[in-house]
């Protein structure tokens, strides 16, 4: 089954990113410090996401688990990652930066893939830049030849709202997220709601002007 971890498990991972890939037919390992949230993941197995919009809907995400973002865990789960999306904010991605650096010890050759969905200007650049710090010359080759980390820009309203369920989430039933082709390693996956794009900087000036100045 195809595997996607998602460091941060907040309303965003959990309403915008995680939904996607769990809709896609991924298997999606949340990542979070906030462990009474991954222990109620990893108890209840699913949660439910609901369209606050002029139509009202709600659809149910399964096929999940959860592992702490600042333990052994996530680097072991990056040895063998596919994909991996971020949603932490930006002053936390450097943390995210040293298990990261950690695969090439597991000489894992296949191709990994790196999108940070923040709210920010070319985030996954600033997280590379963090992770590449880290890196001796060696370990920089083998990034460059088999882990690809692709900006993106993401576009989806995720208002906070308390439900039963505390893993519920409450999101507008518009979103898109366009990731840039050329960060890309390997064959592109096919992912319902994501959108590849040849160059991204259209996409962050339209976000920016349309929505983040509004």
């Amino acid at each position: 089954m195809k595997q996607a971890i998602m460091i941060g498990a907040g309303n965003i991972g959990r309403g915008f990113i995680g939904a996607i890939f769990s809709r896609s037919g991924y298997h999606v390992t949340f990542a979070d410090v906030n462990m009474t949230l991954i222990d109620a993941i990893n108890a209840e197995g699913r949660y439910t996401v609901h369209i606050q919009d002029r139509d009202p809907a709600a659809f149910t995400i399964t096929n999940i688990d959860g592992i702490s973002s600042a333990g052994p865990e996530l680097a072991e789960a990056l040895k063998t990652a596919e994909l991996v999306t971020t949603a932490v904010g930006l002053r936390i991605l450097p943390i995210v930066a040293k298990p990261i650096a950690a695969r090439k010890a597991a000489g894992n050759t296949a191709p990994l893939n790196i999108v940070a969905c923040e709210n920010a200007v070319r985030a996954t650049s600033q997280l590379k830049n963090a992770v590449y710090a880290l890196l001796d010359d060696e370990t920089k080759a083998f990034a460059d030849a088999n882990v690809g980390f692709a900006d993106c820009a993401v576009d989806r309203i995720v208002p906070k709202m308390d439900f039963a369920d505390p893993l519920d989430v409450a999101v507008e039933e518009f979103s898109e997220w366009d990731v840039e082709r050329s960060g890309w390693k390997g064959e592109l996956p096919e992912i319902d709601g994501m959108s590849v794009v040849d160059d991204l900087s259209a996409y962050i000036e339209r976000k920016l002007f349309t929505l983040n100045s509004g």
